[in-house]
């Protein structure tokens, strides 16, 4: 008998603070490659995970914990047709700067966590019960201790440095690939609504269109307009969590109707729009 795929996943935001956790098992869905405005740690339940970070290959098994920073461009998809189970937090820089800030009891810079994918058992088990307490519907003074105990010991295992940046090599002209990456990355910020062209990228930056594409994909690890899409999809979210109906949502956010943000929503988040609706609704 043919094994028929089974994907699913649930989603739950706070009402009060920048924390959202998901819950979900793929076979054969696979993400689009984004990145997340938060520090996101994921431990897999079952099956293994693979997904490219930072220019290089990864896999997460059983046990093993990912470790994204904020803006990590990442992808993924099942490595064998059975398909994996995983557990996802989406953390705050300002939540995570919080808690390091009580521990020192003086403002703490942000971590860096230079690899994204460990395997820790103590790591893995904080985030397990983390995850739990915020699905599961924990008090609020117990969900805060399990949250400062995972920021406490991801940064105190695993950080190597301060505020996230850009992920570059070494190599000759490396500040001007910077500077330019970063005028693209001002004008789309800024734009990001707005139909930019790689015209307008490269008068801006003062280079040929191709030079401020390999920049911009060399220092930030996404296209401009995959960069430009990400902006667009995270002001949806904002909308959607202020209570706006989806097809608003999507026409003010930039995209040319509902379907056209569900299809990007559902790629780079694994949830539909609709799904996240509903764990805003439930979270407040």
């Amino acid at each position: 008998m043919r094994r028929v795929a089974r994907d699913w996943s649930r989603y739950w935001r706070s009402a009060d603070e920048p924390l959202e956790a998901m819950h979900a098992h793929f076979e054969r869905h696979v993400y689009h490659r984004h990145s997340h405005e938060t520090y996101s740690f994921g431990v897999t339940d079952s099956g293994a995970q693979s997904f490219t970070c930072r220019g290089s290959a990864r896999t997460s098994a059983a046990g093993m914990v990912m470790a994204f920073n904020p803006d990590d461009p990442h992808d993924g998809w099942a490595t064998d047709r059975l398909g994996f189970t995983y557990r996802m937090i989406h953390i705050g820089p300002e939540l995570v700067a919080g808690v390091l800030s009580d521990v020192a009891g003086r403002p703490a810079g942000l971590p860096l966590f230079a690899d994204p994918v460990v395997s820790d058992p103590v790591l893995a088990q904080n985030v397990g019960d983390l995850h739990r307490a915020l699905l599961g519907g924990a008090p609020a003074l117990r969900r805060d201790e399990l949250l400062a105990a995972v920021v406490q010991s991801a940064a105190g295992r695993f950080a190597v440095g301060a505020a996230p940046v850009a992920v570059t090599a070494p190599g000759a002209g490396l500040a001007d690939t910077r500077l330019v990456a970063r005028r693209a990355r001002e004008l789309i910020s800024a734009a990001y609504l707005d139909d930019i062209t790689a015209s307008d990228l490269a008068a801006a930056t003062g280079r040929s269109r191709f030079s401020v594409h390999r920049a911009f994909t060399h220092v930030y690890g996404l296209a401009p307009s995959d960069y430009q899409r990400q902006l667009r999809l995270r002001a949806a979210r904002r909308l959607i969590s202020r209570g706006l109906p989806l097809s608003e949502a999507a026409a003010q956010a930039g995209f040319a109707d509902q379907s056209h943000l569900s299809r990007w929503f559902s790629r780079c988040y694994g949830v539909t729009p609709g799904g996240y609706q509903r764990a805003v609704s439930s979270g407040s």
